[in-house]
């Protein structure tokens, strides 16, 4: 199995919780920020995983970009960076539009979009994140064989 996990890191969280996936998982996984992820990168995929830090209820512009140039039929999961706070419940979460965005281009979700939460605005991530980033990476690729 192939995956490619891309994602994009403000202060570094995002980008530890996707290098933890990648190496707890078997096969080939490869992680590419979206400012520089290619259309190459998607050659023999079998999975694509998307990670972006939360910035008023959405992902970050770089990845905005990035999940317009995404299209076909591909097996998908997404991941977000958040605070634990009530308010922000107002505004929506970017694991949950990136995977909308992803199933109107033709790609199917293969988990619920997920949270790992971060102890304040800059991080860093809360206890036990990156372990729960490695299983949830794990249980990804054991649903789609």
């Amino acid at each position: 199995m192939k995956a490619l996990i891309v994602y994009d890191s403000q202060f570094g969280n995002t980008g530890k919780l996707a290098q933890e996936m990648a190496e707890a998982m078997t096969g080939e996984a490869v992680t590419s920020r979206a400012s520089e992820a290619r259309a190459s990168d998607f050659e023999g995929v079998d999975l694509l995983i998307v990670g972006s830090p939360t910035q008023a209820g959405r992902p970050t512009k770089p990845m905005q970009s990035f999940l317009k140039s995404v299209s076909g039929p591909i097996k998908l999961a997404a991941f977000d960076t958040r605070m634990s706070i009530k308010f922000a419940k107002i505004f929506g979460y970017a694991a949950d539009r990136m995977a909308k965005t992803l199933q109107k281009q033709g790609g199917t979700l293969v988990a619920p979009a997920e949270a790992f939460y971060v102890a304040d605005r800059e991080g860093p991530l809360k206890d036990g994140e990156l372990e729960r980033a490695a299983d949830w990476a794990r249980k990804l690729q054991t649903t789609i064989g």
